[in-house]
């Protein structure tokens, strides 16, 4: 054991050990291959994994009891292994620990199958966020692709993202991983999923069944209460597009009849649909108006019947009316 081995171990103790007092071995925590239940951890994972496991204990098959303390993570180190690659493809990587415990007359017994390689399986626990799936990226439960099934040549598995913490790591007799083992946080979807795996294990009667079954529609109903059909829908968008469209060409046919001098009692009489035709036809109604009123004849004692043009000539020059 070295000085720099010897100096990361004593960080950990209370007083200086010696390299006589202390034995070290390194384990293999957990690697980005697909595990028994078909899920890998990602290449980011393993490396915040490095910084997580460093201080944490070794105990036996995930029992947090102190007196199953046995030894303690010292180092970490990713590892990539070139010449082996996973199930999917891609380069081998594994989170490897150095690991340290104290020569005891208890543990002697310990150290011995460590060396003898009958102590060698182990798995982690820690928490992960989220479980995505490897074929279109969707979280755990979120997809219809299934575990351990190719699709296009590709296999199904979910990597694990997001680690937020590291708890222990154990001597196990069978680990979820091959080469050594994880232990994982249930997320929310699989909590759903297996309380409802339960419900069914529960079941004793085909009576039992449509309950439960009447209840799952009964909760379905509920949920799309006020839901209409797309047909519906598009029924309903289009008859208020219509009555918006009728307000707008109204709005447009009075600014048109003001724009004009045109009564606004006969804005309804303006044709057209486009604010361009109704100004077009406004403008020739007016002119029209016009028209019509300077030929109405117009009529006084002194000048008797007359048009309104010639009232107006004649209103300007009096001197010529008979």
């Amino acid at each position: 054991m070295d000085k720099e081995t010897l100096a990361k171990i004593n960080s950990f103790t209370r007083r200086e050990f010696t390299a006589k007092e202390l034995y070290a071995f390194p384990v293999t925590l957990c690697d980005n291959n697909i595990d028994r239940d078909g899920e890998a951890f990602s290449d980011e994972a393993l490396e915040t994994l490095k910084g997580l496991f460093v201080g944490k204990t070794g105990i036996f098959d995930h029992d947090p009891k102190g007196e199953n303390q046995s030894a303690r993570i010292y180092d970490t180190e990713v590892v990539a292994d070139s010449e082996k690659l996973t199930a999917y493809g891609t380069p081998y990587k594994y989170l490897k620990g150095m690991a340290y415990m104290v020569r005891t007359e208890k543990n002697k017994s310990l150290i011995e199958e460590i060396d003898a390689g009958i102590k060698k399986e182990v798995s982690i626990s820690c928490s992960a966020e989220k479980k995505l799936c490897s074929i279109c990226g969707s979280v755990s439960g979120g997809c219809e692709h299934i575990k351990g099934k190719e699709y296009d040549g590709k296999i199904c598995y979910h990597s694990l993202e997001g680690i937020t913490d590291a708890y222990e790591w154990s001597f196990v007799a069978v680990p979820a991983q091959v080469n050594a083992g994880v232990t994982k946080k249930y997320d929310k979807a699989e909590k759903e999923e297996k309380k409802m795996d339960e419900k069914f294990r529960q079941i004793g009667s085909q009576e039992e069944l449509d309950k439960l079954v009447a209840a799952a529609v009964g909760e379905a109903v509920k949920k799309y209460e006020g839901w209409i059909s797309p047909e519906e829908h598009q029924k309903q968008l289009d008859a208020v597009t219509a009555e918006k469209k009728s307000f707008e060409i109204k709005c447009l046919k009075l600014n048109a009849a003001i724009s004009t001098g045109l009564p606004v009692e006969l804005a309804g009489k303006i044709s057209g649909d486009t604010e361009e035709a109704i100004l077009k036809d406004a403008e020739a109604f007016a002119a029209l108006t016009v028209k019509a009123a300077q030929q109405v004849r117009h009529f006084s004692p002194e000048g008797g019947v007359m048009s309104g043009v010639e009232k107006a000539f004649y209103d300007k020059n009096p001197e010529l009316k008979h």
